[in-house]
């Protein structure tokens, strides 16, 4: 990924469309503690890394469905994102272009 990171790919589902990401870093956090009413308010503070996951698989014809399940800044053990194969892209050519 980005950052130099390297998450662990496991749980896939099994029909192959559907996996979690698990990060052993996050370096987003280093440094950071959400308060309680963030917390309670629904933060995310590393949501940012499903925005450029999708974003990077649109432009390689794939859209994905990105979201975290658990984060060591909400207090679990381990932060992990799930992704989901939603459906594979056609590709367009912008109007006016041949």
């Amino acid at each position: 990924m980005f950052l130099n990171i390297a998450p662990t790919v496991t749980n896939w589902s099994s029909d192959n469309k559907e996996f979690s990401l698990i990060f052993d870093e996050n370096p987003l956090t280093d440094f950071v503690e959400l308060p309680d009413e963030a917390l309670e308010g629904g933060l995310w503070y590393s949501n940012v890394y499903c925005g450029v996951l999708r974003g990077a698989l649109e432009m390689v014809q794939m859209q994905v469905e990105a979201q975290f399940i658990s984060d060591t800044l909400r207090g679990d053990d381990v932060t992990e994102m799930r992704i989901k194969l939603v459906r594979y892209l056609e590709e367009e050519v912008p109007v006016g272009e041949d």
